[in-house]
């Protein structure tokens, strides 16, 4: 059970051929909200649901203590509050491994109840995207948004150095291992989970 170090997962990410996140350019200053009305409607019409309620207070080595807004409407999840058996993906619209990993993790999440997924859709400046992105792929899990990236280096997460970025949560909240690649299968998945987790497979 690890957590990987800012320098593991971006030698990780060199080795199993990821590169850094190159998201679109965008005015860091401007507002970009991820609840804008057009949004809440693409969100409808997806199997998207509405962001989980967490236990207040933080979780002794779990996710950092940052609240993000839910994509496509919904409550704010501060994420310390996050508590596994729980798979946190980091992706974009923008990221074609991303893409490519999306179907497997929601296909995944549809097949059993023991592990929770939650997404969080990082320095995307394009909501819109990501949304029809979730609905193409059949994601039935819920998505927060990290526009900006407050998350990256946000302790104990390590520098977001590729995407995806896979986080496994134990019952505690506790991180108990990072994985920087993507997860093509349903089957991959599910052997990480039982790995990590030892739930799920």
């Amino acid at each position: 059970m690890r957590s990987l170090t800012a320098g593991a997962a971006l030698a990780l990410a060199v080795l199993t051929g990821c590169s850094a996140p190159a998201a679109p350019a965008y005015d860091p200053d401007k507002t970009l909200s991820v609840a804008a009305p057009d949004l809440v409607a693409l969100k409808s019409k997806s199997a998207v649901p509405d962001c989980p309620k967490v236990t207040d207070g933080a979780a002794p080595g779990g996710m950092p203590s940052v609240t993000v807004p839910c994509l496509g409407g919904g409550r704010s999840v501060d994420l310390a509050g996050l508590r596994g058996p729980m798979i946190v993906n980091f992706w974009a619209s923008w990221c074609g491994s991303c893409r490519d990993e999306m179907p497997a993790l929601a296909a995944y999440a549809r097949s059993q109840s023991a592990v929770k997924v939650v997404g969080v859709d990082f320095l995307d400046p394009q909501p819109a995207a990501a949304l029809e992105l979730a609905r193409r792929s059949e994601v039935a899990y819920p998505l927060v948004a990290d526009p900006k990236g407050a998350l990256d280096r946000a302790s104990p997460l390590p520098h977001i150095a590729a995407m995806p970025m896979t986080v496994f949560l134990d019952e505690t909240g506790a991180i108990v291992h990072v994985e920087a690649a993507a997860y093509t299968r349903e089957a991959d998945v599910a052997a990480a989970a039982r790995t990590y987790l030892g739930v799920g497979g």
